[in-house]
Formats: structure tokens, sequence, C-alpha cells
């Protein structure tokens, strides 16, 4: 049975290079800047800017959620915020959520934090939430994720053909997930 309690009362997780804290209105400003950086938006497909207001609004609502856990990715040699790591769409049925996670700026790309980060987190969801599934999608123009993905066990189920509309391209979405009975990498 899914254990919601820990969402709501989320666990730091810690990695070799990685402290993962809940998400809140002190990582605001970092916050903000990285989801309005435009390669991290093109890179989760959001053509959203958002406002200020709307940023603090959902920060100062974290906290009392039992439906997602949200975490700040804070490399441990020196305090700099390096991103999201983020569990949604909680389906209790089914026992399932999605997985996203966004780095702050290009260039903590490819210096295996989104590895480090994706392990913990699944791990959580899987052993901590008692979760079965955890799914994500990935747009064709991005195998770096899809790599790091792999290598966190999830597998390629499919794909969305024509998901985004991006600069006047379509782009597929390859969907992907991870189960509490695949051997864990």
């Amino acid at each position: 049975m899914i254990q919601t309690a820990y969402l709501k009362n989320q666990a730091v997780l810690t990695t070799t290079d990685l402290r993962l804290e809940q998400l809140s209105e002190q990582h605001f400003d970092n916050l903000f800047a990285g989801i309005n950086q435009p390669e991290s938006r093109k890179l989760t497909g959001t053509h959203t800017v958002f406002t200020p207001e709307a940023v603090r609004t959902f920060l100062t609502g974290l906290p009392a959620r039992d439906d997602r856990a949200d975490w700040a990715m804070i490399r441990v040699s020196d305090g700099v915020f390096l991103g999201e790591v983020v569990l949604n769409n909680l389906d209790l049925d089914n026992q399932s959520m999605n997985f996203r996670i966004g780095l702050a700026k290009p260039e903590f790309y490819g210096l295996g934090y989104g590895t480090q980060a994706t392990r913990a987190v699944v791990q959580y969801a899987l052993d901590t939430v008692e979760l079965h599934r955890v799914s994500l999608g990935v747009y064709a123009f991005n195998p770096r994720a899809k790599r790091v993905y792999e290598k966190c066990g999830f597998v390629q189920e499919g794909i969305e053909r024509h998901a985004l509309l991006w600069d006047g391209q379509w782009v597929d979405q390859i969907i992907m997930s991870v189960l509490a009975t695949d051997p864990r990498v």
C-alpha cells in the first residue's frame, strides 16, 4: 500500500555529491531562474514563462501536499542549487507516479548529477513510498536524458508521436517506466 505520509514528510536524500531536500520558499531565486532558463524550458517542453507570483504560490503550498514530492538538488561540496527533482501525478489506484527532473543551468549537464538524483528518488519512490510504477516522458531531442533514465532502470514503453510543437517542429515524446519488480540497476 502506498505510504503517502512519505510524500508529505519527504526525507532528505543523499548521494555521493548531492543533498536532496524538500523544495521550499528558500529556493525561490534559484528555482525561478532555472525554470525560466531557455535550455531548461526546451528540454522539459515548457512553453509557459512562470511569474514570480506563480512560483511563490506553488512553493508555499508544497509542505502540506501528500500527492507529490519536490526536492531541491543541492551540491554537497559548496551548497549550490543544481535543480529540482519531482514525483507528481499520484495515482493511488494504480500505485504509480510520474518522475521529472530539471537541472537549473546547462553547465550542470553531463556531470552525473541527474543520474545520482534519479537513482535516489526512484529508490525512495519504490522502496519507501512503495509505489509499483514510476513513469516519465522524455523528448526525442534529449537523448542524454534518455540515457540517464536507462542507466537508472527505466525501460522504453512507447512513443507519443508529435507530442510537442517546439520552434515550429514536431517532437516525439518517449514514454519510459520502472517497476518495483524490475531488477535494480
